[in-house]
C-alpha cells in the first residue's frame, strides 16, 4: 500500500512518487488540496529564500548554508480529508478534516503531531482547503490590526477595522479573504488595489470596491481625497499589503493616513529597492507590521491561537462561501495533472486565481 505525493526533484522540476505508508493513529483518504501560487512558485522556480540559506528559530536570522533543498517531498498546505480509519478518540472516523500535509494521495496522522480541523457539515468540503492555514493567515492579519491599536486587550478580530477606512494591496488569494474579513468584522469601508483586470474583477464579483494603481489615475491621490479625517489628515485607516512585490509595499505606505500602519501578509522573495523610506514612511510617521502566521502578536497567546483563527475562518466561509466558490476558485483538476500545471503556473503559460487538486 503506497500514497501518491507530488514532489520538486530539483527546480523545474515535478514529479508524482509513490511512498509507502505509515502506520499511525488515524488513516486520511485526500480530496482536495489548494495550490499556493506564491509560495510553491518559490520552490519550483527555485527562488524561495529557505533554498539559499538556512534560518536559525532560536536567534531569528537566516545565514547559515541550507540543508538539502531538493528534492522538496512536502509541498502544499491547504489539503482536505476523510478520515477513513482510526484509532483514537480525537479524530472521529468518516469525518471530514482540514490539514496541512502536502500534495498527496493520503496521510498517516498523529493529533499529537498534525492540526485537524473538523469541517462542519453545512460547509462544501472544497472550502476546507482555506481552514486549516490560509484562512487563518489573512485572520492572523485583522488580528495584528487589532493589536496595533489596543494591544493586549484585543476582544475580537474587529477590533482593527471596525469603523475603519481599509485599503488592501493586492487582490490574490490572501488580499480577496483579507477584504472579505475587514468587511465582515465591521469596515467602514473597503478598498482593494491591483494591476491585474482579472483579479479587479473578481474582486467586485465578490462586492468588494477596486482601484486601478496602473490606469494613470494614483490610487493614493483618488483615496486620500476621498477618505479626509481632517484638511491635512486623510487616506487609509490601515492597509493591509497582500502581494508580494516591494513596489506594492511602497503603494502600500502612500496609501496611509499619517501615523497609519501597513500589516504586511506578503511574502517577498527579493530585494526592496522601491520602498522609499524617505518618503512617507518618514515624514508621515508610519508603521509596518508583519503578520506571518508563524506568531500572533505579543500578548495575545494563548487565548489567539490557531484554531481559534480556523474557526474564524469558518465563519467567514459560512458567510461567503458561495461567491467564494464561484469566484475565488478558478481551476479544480484532477491530481495525476498537478506536475503540469504546476509547471504551466511557473511559467506563466496558465493563470489561476486558485488552483485546486481533486483525488
Amino acid at each position: 500500500m503506497s500514497d501518491r505525493n507530488l514532489v520538486v526533484a530539483a527546480p523545474g522540476r515535478l514529479e508524482i512518487v509513490d511512498e509507502p505508508v505509515a502506520e499511525g493513529p488515524f488513516r486520511v483518504r485526500t480530496l482536495f488540496s489548494g495550490i499556493s501560487a506564491g509560495t510553491e512558485l518559490s520552490f519550483v522556480k527555485g527562488t524561495n529564500p529557505a533554498l539559499h540559506s538556512s534560518f536559525d528559530p532560536a536567534l531569528g536570522l537566516f545565514g547559515g548554508p541550507p540543508a538539502s533543498a531538493y528534492p522538496v517531498t512536502r509541498l502544499g498546505y491547504m489539503e482536505v480529508g476523510r478520515v477513513e480509519q482510526s484509532r483514537t478518540p480525537a479524530v472521529a472516523e468518516g469525518s471530514v478534516v482540514a490539514m496541512t500535509y502536502g500534495h498527496r494521495s493520503g496521510w498517516t496522522g498523529d493529533p499529537l503531531r498534525d492540526r485537524v480541523v473538523p469541517l462542519p457539515d453545512d460547509l462544501d468540503p472544497v472550502l476546507g482547503i482555506y481552514v486549516a492555514h490560509m484562512g487563518p493567515i489573512c485572520a492572523n492579519g485583522l488580528l495584528h490590526a487589532a493589536a496595533d491599536l489596543h494591544g493586549p486587550a484585543v476582544r475580537g478580530l474587529g477590533d482593527g477595522v471596525a469603523g475603519r477606512r481599509v485599503a488592501v494591496t493586492g487582490a490574490g488569494v490572501v488580499g480577496l479573504l483579507t477584504a472579505l474579513f475587514a468587511r465582515a468584522h465591521g469596515a467602514a469601508s473597503v478598498v482593494v488595489v491591483d494591476p491585474t483586470p482579472a483579479r479587479r474583477e473578481v474582486a467586485e464579483a465578490l462586492g468588494l470596491e477596486t482601484l486601478d494603481p496602473s490606469s494613470g489615475e494614483d490610487p493614493a491621490v483618488t483615496l486620500k481625497t476621498a477618505w479626509r479625517h481632517t484638511a491635512d489628515d486623510r487616506g487609509a485607516d490601515v492597509v493591509f499589503q497582500c502581494r508580494g512585490q516591494s513596489s506594492a509595499l511602497h503603494l502600500a505606505l502612500r496609501l496611509l493616513r499619517p501615523q497609519g500602519t501597513v500589516i504586511d501578509l506578503a511574502f517577498y522573495q527579493g530585494g526592496a529597492d522601491d520602498v522609499r523610506l524617505g518618503d512617507e514612511f518618514h515624514h508621515n510617521g508610519l508603521g509596518i507590521r508583519c503578520a506571518q502566521i508563524g506568531r500572533v502578536p505579543r500578548g495575545l497567546a494563548p487565548t489567539w491561537d490557531r484554531e481559534r483563527l480556523s474557526a474564524a475562518t469558518i465563519d467567514l466561509l459560512r458567510q461567503y462561501g458561495e461567491p467564494i466558490r464561484k469566484h475565488l476558485i478558478t481551476a479544480v483538476v484532477p491530481f495525476e495533472e498537478g506536475p503540469a500545471l504546476l509547471d504551466d503556473l511557473a511559467e506563466r503559460r496558465r493563470h489561476e486565481l486558485q488552483a485546486v487538486l481533486s483525488f
